[in-house]
């Protein structure tokens, strides 16, 4: 499930890479010939766990840089909870979404494995396929050997747009397609890490993070809150309630919803996503977006979703996205689960831990 909202349209001639976004921001080194290690820079301290920081364009896409192949190629990827497989684009790819994009070339890397299989992977607004292979796949100071991915030969023309190359996802081995191990179980298969589990914290500014074995608490407030996972497939948890001006909006009597990073908005179903728009004086627009009176955000309720006897408040500053001369709703309907995606976790730093098969939550420290 990726990219719920519209994908920002930026000509390549416009775009900014990610290698000098992070010069930028000072969270770059340069490989001088080899992979950086960024976990002294990154880690806050943490053993045995490697940090890895991600680039957030407009509130709308989060990614980072990880590193293929022996030697390393470079590429940008979300970190995506809504599904498991990693896929960046490669050389035989024929699409136009390629073109502007780091390409993996296997017949560069030493340690590169092929196979004769092919994959098909589809999101929430597009869709890939490609060929199935095994490398090496650095994330931060991890190195997992013999990784599978699958390298695109086509990809769905919204990805032309997207500022990230590819896709890693860090969904529960059962959502993988054709059985691949994701490469969070390779880390902790082969020792890399020393908790079974990974921490999100995303930022509105600079500072978003994604923490591969620890759980950095500079990142949060209070006492991290845990819920069961009712599903080891999409990271699922049970919403009690959905509650807006004291009145309940959805969700009524529980329902399923999915922690998904690789979304940017949450998305609910459609009955009650029409009630919320309604109620927040949301219209929508021929875009299909659902634009709002940018003089009535600091009048709108919060949106207060309860979890496990537990609320959390989402302020109208969080659901409503801001740009010069407009604004809009950051829901949007879909037909399966509720997601709580980017919107929510601005919110609430989560850690997904696959040891005890939870989701915890707390307070997101704001920058």
């Amino acid at each position: 499930m990726l990219c719920y909202s519209s994908c920002d349209r930026v000509p390549l001639s416009r775009r900014k890479s990610l290698r000098k976004s992070l010069q930028e921001h000072g969270l770059h080194a340069e490989l001088n010939g080899r992979t950086p290690d960024l976990s002294s820079k990154y880690s806050s301290g943490l053993q045995g766990a490697a940090t890895e920081p991600l680039l957030n364009y407009m509130d709308n896409e989060y990614f980072g840089t990880i590193y293929i192949g022996t030697p390393p190629q470079e590429f940008s990827v979300v970190f995506d909870t809504g599904s498991a497989n990693l896929w960046v684009p490669s050389v035989s790819c024929s699409s136009a979404a390629c073109a502007n994009h780091h390409k993996f070339n296997p017949h560069l890397s030493s340690t590169f494995q092929s196979s004769t299989e092919m994959v098909s992977i589809s999101y929430g607004t597009g869709s890939m396929k490609g060929a199935l292979g095994y490398d090496t796949v650095q994330v931060g100071s991890i190195a997992a050997t013999n990784q599978g991915l699958v390298l695109s030969e086509t990809e769905s023309i919204f990805l032309y747009y997207s500022h990230f190359d590819g896709i890693l996802g860090l969904g529960y081995p059962s959502l993988s397609v054709s059985g691949t191990t994701p490469v969070f179980d390779t880390m902790w298969n082969e020792g890399l890490i020393s908790q079974d589990l990974f921490s999100v914290y995303l930022s509105r500014g600079n500072g978003s993070m994604i923490t591969f074995g620890g759980i950095d608490e500079s990142h949060y407030t209070g006492s991290l809150q845990w819920v069961p996972v009712t599903e080891q497939k999409f990271w699922q948890i049970t919403i009690s309630s959905i509650m807006l001006s004291g009145q309940v909006v959805a969700c009524q009597d529980g329902c399923d919803a999915i922690v998904d990073t690789g979304t940017s908005v949450i998305a609910g179903h459609p009955e009650a996503i029409r009630g919320i728009q309604e109620a927040i004086g949301a219209t929508p627009d021929v875009y299909g977006l659902y634009n709002v009176n940018c003089n009535e955000i600091r009048s709108l309720p919060d949106i207060i979703i309860t979890i496990d006897g537990m609320d959390y408040p989402i302020p109208a500053s969080a659901y409503i996205n801001q740009f010069p001369g407009s604004c809009s709703s950051g829901f949007q309907s879909t037909s399966g689960p509720w997601i709580l995606g980017d919107i929510f976790i601005r919110e609430y730093f989560v850690v997904f831990d696959r040891s005890n098969n939870r989701v915890g939550f707390a307070s997101a420290v704001k920058m």
